[in-house]
């Protein structure tokens, strides 16, 4: 089984481009970030003319998460318990909830298409909700594995930080200064790991980026940034065979600023004569 995540930054600006991927890669699971748009506008004629169903989540022209498979999903959730909301210049709780966090079962997998919140500034109240938004949901993960140890949980997406130093190449982010490289946010990323959390991507494809501006000719000069994860439970860590990096989609006519990530998975009772992604 592969599947992927990709943050596809508009699905009705790039739905062609989406579509005519997954069919060509042979992708079975594809959860998507910044939509942007609600369920009733997203193009789903052209997914289920390729075999996929979907599962849809999206509020507003910004945020938006949705899962394209060519298996049955169940068990659908909009959000997890504990999700902090955002709106500008209010705190407290009840805050609007955005659409951030859809989780889906695919076969024997709990899989969830994450959108971290940017984080914008340090000193801006976003930077505050995009480190309680990753705690409260490092605290739900934990709670579904100790619920069910052997539970094959993958959190995918765009996570919005750089865990290592060697995940940036932009001029602009200064440490002490930027989001995304910031020691909190670092911390926060890492806390998935005492967890038991992995990221089953890197092992097997340890350098390449996976976002680039559109500005200042970033994709050429490969000023990029490796902020879209598949963070696995140990029990979904132990299926996947294979990974790759798609830095290709960056290029074309109107490319998303990023790029899929894609693992393969062996499943119990699985065909495994399909090639390999390299």
């Amino acid at each position: 089984m592969r599947i992927a995540t990709w943050n596809v930054n508009s699905i009705r600006a790039r739905v062609g481009r989406v579509v005519d991927w997954m069919v060509r890669e042979d992708i079975d699971v594809l959860a998507m970030q910044e939509i942007k748009c609600k369920p009733e506008q997203f193009p789903a004629q052209a997914f289920e003319d390729a075999g996929y169903e979907l599962a849809i989540h999206g509020l507003s022209q910004w945020n938006g998460v949705a899962f394209a498979s060519r298996h049955e999903m169940t068990d659908v959730a909009t959000g997890f318990p504990g999700m902090p909301g955002f709106l500008k210049g209010q705190e407290g709780p009840g805050l609007p909830l955005e659409a951030r966090a859809l989780g889906v079962t695919v076969e024997e997998l709990r899989l969830w298409s994450l959108y971290v919140p940017n984080g914008r500034a340090l000193a801006d109240p976003h930077y505050a909700y995009k480190l309680d938004w990753l705690a409260r949901l490092r605290e739900h993960a934990a709670a579904e594995i100790t619920a069910d140890p052997h539970l094959a949980l993958a959190l995918m997406g765009d996570w919005n930080v750089a865990p290592l130093d060697s995940d940036q190449n932009v001029p602009g982010l200064i440490p002490g200064l930027s989001t995304h490289i910031s020691p909190p946010e670092r911390e926060a990323f890492h806390a998935f790991e005492t967890e038991g959390f992995t990221d089953v991507v890197r092992p097997l494809v340890p350098e390449g980026f996976t976002y680039w501006d559109y500005k200042q000719l970033a994709f050429p000069r490969n000023e990029g940034m490796r902020i879209d994860f598949i963070l696995g439970s140990p029990a979904f860590a132990d299926l996947v065979t294979a990974a790759s990096i798609h830095r290709a989609e960056r290029k074309g006519d109107a490319p998303s600023d990023h790029v899929p990530v894609v693992v393969e998975l062996t499943l119990e009772g699985e065909d495994d004569d399909r090639p390999m992604i390299f």
